[in-house]
């Protein structure tokens, strides 16, 4: 096969290029640059960290003979992930922009580009399973679920699976390491990303101010009965569930329970106001092709590192979902993934659009 390996310059992407070099590919390693030092609040007399990451991967690539290119998507980055990000946050969410690089640019731009080169497979290192069954393709969760992202793939669909591979799926993070080991790669032992990429301070507030030029009104924290309990710093410093950095004096321990954008407000209020059992999802994406006719019983994780939890899924005829867990659920935020699971199978998911009460 002739595949474009995405190298992000991390150990992970550097291992499945060699995989599959290895196994006889004809591979062409690429590295997406997505954003320039003003996207991400770095002083244009520093090194963005994206140059050094160019740099690693150019080193694999040069390592196992592979041709290498940079593709500059970051107008593209900007337009569909980096304003996304921040419009809702303005709206009282909280996104994870990883869906979205994956949905936009990973399995959107690098397929157009992989089909002007030629090739019949885009690889990334992901650590997640594509498999086939009865017909159709599969996503399965990786075999070292400690390291699985199958999570934020959700909105793949059967098309881009047919051309997709995933050579760390079967994998742990310690045999990927070895492998780069013995191969002498820059990047071997390389630390993984915490953070989001654009956002390396963590400063998200900053961020918006520079996206939009608008700067984040200060307004009301309240409680549920809409007392008045003292004032914010804009709702884009709030997400659901937290409670360190208030700023308030208060006789217990209270937490982000709600977020209104049009009044401007944040709701807080104790530990068991936080949970709910029922929530909306818009957008779904149903890997299969196929919108269930009926109610799926299955498993739902509500955020990247929460282990999936019994919940019976109702779609609903414009793109949305019905969910309702067994079991109240701490936390539900509106912006992030629900993503559905059938054992080691992922069904779907979509973006959680609301807690019903």
């Amino acid at each position: 096969m002739k595949i474009l390996v995405a190298m992000s310059g991390g150990v992970d992407s550097s291992v499945a290029a060699k995989l599959l070099r290895d196994a006889g590919n004809e591979c062409i390693g690429c590295t997406m640059r997505l954003y320039d030092n003003c996207d991400a609040g770095i002083s244009k007399a520093h090194t963005c960290c994206s140059l050094s990451d160019v740099e690693d991967a150019r080193s694999v690539a040069f390592s196992l003979g592979m041709r290498y290119y940079v593709f500059n998507f970051t107008d593209d980055f900007r337009e569909k992930v980096i304003k996304k990000f921040a419009a809702c946050y303005l709206n009282g969410q909280t996104p994870n922009p990883c869906i979205d690089c994956n949905r936009y640019m990973k399995f959107d731009k690098l397929f157009e580009r992989a089909r002007v080169l030629g090739c019949d497979h885009i690889a990334a290192g992901h650590y997640a399973r594509i498999e086939k069954s009865d017909g159709r393709f599969v996503l399965k969760k990786a075999l070292d679920e400690t390291k699985d992202q199958s999570y934020v793939l959700y909105s793949m669909t059967q098309k881009q699976l047919a051309h997709t591979l995933f050579p760390l799926g079967a994998l742990t993070k310690a045999q990927a390491r070895s492998v780069a080991d013995a191969a002498g790669f820059i990047n071997a032992q390389k630390p993984d990303s915490q953070d989001i990429c654009f956002v390396p301070d963590g400063d998200y507030a900053a961020l918006i101010r520079r996206q939009t030029g608008r700067e984040l009104p200060s307004g009301d924290f309240i409680d549920r009965s809409g007392n008045v309990l003292g004032q914010h710093r804009g709702i884009a410093n709030y997400t659901i569930g937290q409670h360190r950095g208030l700023g308030l004096s208060l006789p217990e321990r209270r937490y982000v329970c709600a977020i209104d954008a049009s009044r401007n407000t944040v709701t807080i209020g104790t530990e068991a106001e936080l949970y709910g059992s029922r929530l909306t999802v818009r957008d779904c994406n149903w890997i299969s092709g196929c919108t269930p006719d009926n109610s799926v019983r299955c498993k739902v994780k509500i955020r990247y590192r929460q282990p999936e939890q019994t919940a019976v899924v109702t779609p609903m005829p414009d793109g949305r979902a019905l969910i309702e867990f067994d079991t109240p659920q701490r936390a539900i935020t509106p912006g992030q993934a629900a993503v559905f699971y059938d054992g080691d199978i992922v069904l779907g998911g979509g973006v959680i659009e609301a807690q019903i009460t």
